[in-house]
This record gives C-alpha cells, structure tokens and sequence, in this order.
C-alpha cells in the first residue's frame, strides 16, 4: 500500500499533465511552471514528506546513488588527488582537534593493520633491517640519551611506582623473596 501510494504521489503531477493534453475539451495545459508548483506543493505534504523518507532510507538506493555512481567516485577521488584536497587535508591536520578525532576513529583500524603486518615475514625481516641499520641504530641512541626523554622515563617510571596496582604487585614479589630467604636461612642452619 505505501509503494502503491509513493508511486502516486510522486506521478501525480505527470498523469495529471498527460491527461490534461489527451483531453478532448479546451483546457489551458500545464506550463513548466505550473507542474513545477504543483509537485513542490505535493512534496510539502506531510504524505509526500513520507514518502521521500520512505524511498531515501531505502538501503539498495543508498547503495545505487553513492557507492556505484561513477560520477561520485571520480569526483572524491579529483578532489583527493587535486591541489585543493590536499590543501584542506594539510590544513585539516594542523588543527588539533580534527586530528585527534581521526585517530580516534581510525585506531581500532590501525591496530588490526599493525597486528597483520607484524605476522607478515616480509614486514618483519624489512622492520629488523630498517632497525639493525647503522644510522638507525644512532639516531635511536642519541633519542635514549637525550635529556627529553629521560625527564619522560622517569615520569613513567615514577606514575608506575605510585600506581596502588604496582605496589601490590611489588609488594607480594618482596614478601615472597623474604619468605624465600627466611626458608634458605633455616635450611641451612
């Protein structure tokens, strides 16, 4: 009933015009204006509002409009590739909050991208050359031995030590190694 109904409404205004020029008596037939108001005013309706709803939430329309419409695909890929979408993307990434939003988004992506790769063997052996490289190897140490990075370590190690998690951990390890020693003690005696 409610395709039955769409079809009306969005016809209407067609059948009308056709009907109109087929009949016998003098009538004046409708100008582009005329239908053109004509389908806006039934758009409007509440019906016609429905029934635009009702053929737009429609799934395999979505599909045939966006993702198979070439017209569409080569205009985003243009626009990627072209010096305007490269500058909006530069400049999308100089604003901090866009850039946290996108990795936001795309982390869950990114870590499944890195747990596939780190099983590839090809990845790997390229990873274990790219770090067993002389000049990595020295940009590497003086990054460990820079000023910056030890204030950061030391940061880290000191949030750890105060993590209540930590010192549990911590504290049964000590309580084991006392127990352990005190055990040593006695056989030995």
């Amino acid at each position: 009933m409610e395709k039955k109904s769409l079809v009306t409404l969005l016809f209407f205004p067609f059948i009308l015009f056709i009907l109109n020029g087929c009949s016998t008596q003098e009538s004046k037939s409708l100008d582009y204006d005329e239908t053109k108001k004509l389908v806006v005013d039934i758009l409007k309706t509440d019906d016609g509002k429905k029934a635009l709803k009702e053929v737009l939430a429609d799934e395999s329309l979505k599909q045939e409009l966006v993702i198979n419409d070439k017209v569409v695909n080569e205009a985003i890929t243009t626009t990627l590739v072209s010096d305007k979408g490269k500058d909006f993307w530069k400049k999308a990434f100089e604003d901090p909050k866009f850039v946290e939003a996108f990795a936001t988004s795309m982390k869950d992506q990114y870590m499944e991208m890195q747990k596939d790769l780190l099983k590839d063997p090809d990845y790997r052996k390229n990873l274990i050359e790219i770090l067993h490289d002389p000049e990595m190897e020295k940009e590497l140490t003086e990054l460990l031995k820079s000023a910056d990075y030890r204030d950061h370590l030391k940061e880290v190690v000191t949030e750890t030590l105060d993590s209540p998690l930590y010192q549990a951990k911590i504290q049964e390890i000590l309580l084991k190694a006392a127990t352990e020693k005190a055990k040593d003690k006695k056989d030995k005696e």
